[in-house]
């Protein structure tokens, strides 16, 4: 069984690859990494659930969910925490919290966010870690403010077979980097649909006003609430983001790709609310420093790229491929990873390490939130990572390439894109 990393050695490695980011204020004056946090989470059904396991070794102090189902089915197993239906009232009324965890739909990802790094508490929200690129660029300057710890979850950030892959393509063992292709098995969900037609009646135990939260009002169907809202533009963002900051994650984090200069994107069906059954992506990336310029490939719902590029008769359902001047890498995502031509790195072996082995991925936030110390996806990267994923929608959305500004954060070419780069929020649930 792999060991963990203590959190003494994380420290060291930490500090001794300039990681930084020890800016960020910690938790409390004169309190022990043992001390326990209080915690509220945000979203305790599916991934939520997932995620209140992830710190249950802190004290659960509040527990919040718009359906009464998981609140309590939650609140069994955390008896102790106080239990609300609205984010809003828990921020503003109980005292005693010190982070907190979000799971809610990718729409409703924002504004509790906002409101947390404005009461300067520290953040863990999961990946997408918005819904739209507007939305990456206000988290972003508000998590620089707040200068608390902040985590994404995209959990394989943390894994180890992710930093060696990391690792081995900043070692440069296939040279400078200019075609990457990711791809993945979803949408596992309903796309490509029309709206059900009509209404049904709202289920009891579900708040379906605040399930909404800043979503154009509609009547309460089957396929929403709570898990096909991944397939809707106004509730997820379709494969492409569902799955995008996991898979991108690696090239993006070696390559340092920062914002792209272009985005073009097609997929079938094309239908107005709901996102395609498969699609492919174009982003260009500038040159960095001494690397250069990067085409990156995307691909879901069945499509993949050609297996060729690696010499392999098949692919595995999630993966990036870089394509390089001396070879080609290809990393099966969370898994392992594979240079090529096998001959040619026979024997190729890591030599030097940059990156600390992580505690986990939830462990490295919660020694944050007590010490300082840093976290690897925390919202300064992982508001670029999502703000360049996203934008691969809206290019969908708008029907053409858009060219961006990333110093701005603006489409240059046309203004179709705009209500994709930045929202209406219903009324009552702006926070601008």
């Amino acid at each position: 069984m792999e060991r963990k990393t203590t959190r003494r050695e994380f420290l060291k490695q930490s500090l001794s690859a300039g990681a930084g980011l020890l800016f960020l204020r910690s938790w409390g004056k004169g309190q022990s990494p043992n001390d326990k946090l209080n915690i509220a989470v945000i979203g305790v059904g599916g991934r939520g659930w997932d995620n209140l396991r992830g710190v249950a070794s802190e004290n659960i102090v509040a527990l919040c969910d718009v359906d009464l189902n998981h609140l309590a089915n939650a609140a069994k197993v955390f008896p102790n925490a106080r239990l609300w239906t609205d984010y809003r009232r828990m921020l503003d009324r109980q005292k005693d919290i010190d982070a907190v965890v979000i799971s809610t739909p990718d729409h409703t990802h924002a504004l509790p966010m906002m409101l947390a790094l404005q009461m300067g508490k520290h953040v863990y929200c999961e990946k997408p870690l918005v819904h739209s690129p507007w939305e990456a660029r206000q988290v972003r300057e508000a998590a620089r403010k707040a200068k608390v710890a902040t985590q994404m979850g995209n959990q394989a950030h943390s894994s180890e077979p992710l930093r060696i892959a990391v690792e081995v393509l900043r070692s440069g063992v296939i040279g400078a980097v200019r075609e990457v292709h990711a791809w993945s098995d979803r949408p596992i969900w309903p796309q490509g649909i029309e709206r059900p037609a009509g209404s049904k009646p709202v289920p009891p135990y579900l708040f379906w006003d605040l399930w909404l939260g800043p979503a154009p009002e509609r009547p309460y169907h089957d396929g929403y609430h709570p898990f096909a809202w991944r397939g809707w533009w106004d509730f997820g963002t379709g494969a492409l983001g569902d799955m995008g900051c996991h898979i991108i994650d690696t090239a993006y984090w070696a390559l340092d790709l920062g914002l792209p200069i272009s985005v073009e994107m097609e997929g079938s069906p094309r239908v107005p609310e709901s996102g395609p059954k498969s699609s492919r992506a174009i982003y260009e990336f500038p040159a960095r420093g001494n690397q250069p310029p990067v085409k990156l490939y995307w691909y879901d719902g069945g499509l993949k790229p050609d297996p060729a590029l690696v010499g392999e008769q098949s692919l595995a359902p999630n993966g990036v491929i870089c394509v390089g001047e001396k070879g080609a890498f290809y990393f099966i995502h969370a898994r392992e990873y594979r240079l090529y031509p096998k001959e040619k790195f026979e024997g190729f072996q890591l030599t030097t390490r940059t990156l600390p082995t992580s505690p986990g991925h939830y462990e490295e936030w919660i020694l944050a939130c007590k010490t300082g110390s840093p976290t690897y996806s925390n919202f300064e990267y992982a508001t670029m990572l999502t703000e360049a994923v996203l934008l691969g929608n809206a290019a969908f959305r708008a029907g053409e390439k858009l060219y961006y500004d990333g110093k701005e954060g603006r489409v240059t070419n046309t203004r179709k894109a705009d209500e994709f780069i930045r929202r209406p929020y219903r009324k009552g649930w702006e926070w601008w």
